[in-house]
This record gives C-alpha cells, sequence and structure tokens, in this order.
C-alpha cells in the first residue's frame, strides 16, 4: 500500500494475538484527511482490537502503522492523544471521581502558576473552556462539578464525546459513541460528527447502527474473524450488501484468498 500526501492513518499487516486466537490478522487499512469511515462487523470481528493497536491501549503482534506521515509506536493512549488522535472508548475511559472539567482536561491541564510539582491549575479557565465545549457540541450538563460518577450513562457517554471535540485533533476514533444513549442524545453525538465533518477533520466510527452509518460516513469498512473483508464507498453499497459481507454470505474478490 502506497501512501499519499492525503492519507493521515496507514496501517500495514496489522495483527494482534491472544496466546493462540488471532483476534486480528493482517489488517491493511487507509483514511485520507477529511475523511470519515465506518468499521462494522459483528461482536468479535477485531474492530475494538484494531482500534486498541492503533491508540496504543494494546501492543501488536505484527504489522506497521503510519500517522500524519510518520511510523508510529504508542505506547499508551495519552501518547496518541499526545500526537493528535482523539479516542472515545466503549468504556468511555473518564475518571469517576472527578468532575466534568477535570475529565475534559486530564493530562491537558491548564496552568496558572509553573512551580514545578507545586504547579497551580487554572480551574476558572478550565471550567468556562468546559462550558464553552458544552455549548459547542449541544451537549446539557446542569451541573459540570458534579463527579462523573454522579451522572447518567447517557451523561457521561456525552462528557467522553465533548472531551473529543474539545480539542482540535488530527483523527478522532468513536467506539460505538451511542450504544447506550437515547434518541435525543443520539443525535447530539450525531451533530458533533457531522461538525467534524464541516471542519475537515477525519474520523473513523466504530458502529452496529446501519442508519447511522450511512448517515454519516463516506466509506465502509467490514471485519469479519479479525479480517478486513471489503471496503466499500457508501454510494456504491447498501444495508443489505454490508450485512451479507459482515455475516459471510459474501466477500469482496480481493479478500477471498485471506477470508
Amino acid at each position: 500500500m502506497t501512501m499519499g500526501n492525503d492519507v493521515i492513518l496507514q496501517t500495514d499487516g496489522l495483527t494482534k494475538y491472544y496466546g493462540g486466537v488471532h483476534a486480528l490478522e493482517d489488517a491493511d487499512f487507509e483514511l485520507r484527511k477529511g475523511e470519515h469511515v465506518a468499521i462494522v462487523g459483528d461482536n468479535g470481528a477485531g474492530k475494538s482490537t484494531f482500534v486498541r493497536q492503533i491508540t496504543g491501549v494494546e501492543q501488536r503482534t505484527r504489522g506497521k502503522i503510519v500517522f500524519d506521515g510518520e511510523e508510529v509506536n504508542f505506547e499508551g493512549p495519552l501518547e496518541a492523544r499526545e500526537a493528535g488522535i482523539e479516542t472515545v472508548f466503549q468504556n468511555l475511559a473518564l475518571a469517576d471521581d472527578l468532575d466534568v472539567p477535570d475529565n475534559l482536561f486530564l493530562g491537558r491541564e491548564i496552568i496558572l502558576f509553573n512551580l514545578g510539582p507545586f504547579s497551580i491549575l487554572d480551574y476558572k479557565a478550565m471550567r468556562k473552556a468546559t462550558q464553552d465545549a458544552l455549548t459547542k457540541t449541544a451537549v446539557k450538563i446542569p451541573n459540570i462539578r458534579n463527579t462523573i460518577r454522579n451522572m447518567s450513562g447517557g451523561q457521561r457517554q456525552c462528557v467522553a464525546i465533548a472531551r473529543t471535540a474539545t480539542f482540535h485533533s488530527k483523527l478522532t476514533i468513536m467506539d460505538e459513541p451511542t450504544a447506550a444513549l437515547g434518541v435525543q442524545e443520539t443525535a447530539q453525538v450525531e451533530n458533533i460528527i457531522r461538525t467534524l465533518k464541516e471542519q475537515g477533520e477525519p474520523l473513523v466510527l466504530i458502529s452496529h447502527n446501519m442508519r447511522q452509518v450511512f448517515d454519516l460516513v463516506d466509506r465502509i469498512i467490514v471485519f469479519r474473524r479479525g479480517r478486513i473483508v471489503a471496503n466499500l464507498l457508501k454510494e456504491e453499497t447498501d444495508g443489505q450488501d454490508v450485512v451479507a459481507y459482515i455475516t459471510g454470505a459474501k466477500t469482496g474478490a480481493e479478500y477471498a484468498e485471506n477470508a
């Protein structure tokens, strides 16, 4: 796979084994700047495993990851975030005992006075930036000083989404961002995704919601049994076609030998 100047993320032969289990096998993937791509597949197909290798949550068994023109080997999610990858994981990765501003700025605190290990944080600035972010993303949190532990599942998810949308990133990854949300909260998240598209920020969306996939992305990647089995332009496929690849009823010619 040859990487062009407009490619923000590329993986070559990305593979992950858990003992004898091949959770991900030779995943070749490419995402262009400004492009929104959906990753779909049954539970256990390798979707979340793929994201965990990219973001450094786990270390890959083999393969290469190139991000923004450079080969990368992230040792953890914080390192990936510092490089410009914002991720909303299924488990949200929020700190339960911290409030909304502390969660949004965790690892990126605004310093008022830099006194080394005893630096004073600018809580006023972080609270204002948090409120601005929630307003921008239309996320409604009655009291941002509440700890995450005291919030509903929907509110927690929206805080994670707002954190992703707060900082200008080179790439946003969302792993089932609306799975636990109601209709109104889902609409808010989808509006955030559309805003990212308008701003030219590339996005990888993992979702089981076929309506959502076809509403929000440019291209659809299908995983099955740890392998990529289809790479489809939205305009050239439909829900039945995608489901056929997910179930194995249909296999793309270019992937047939590996399926």
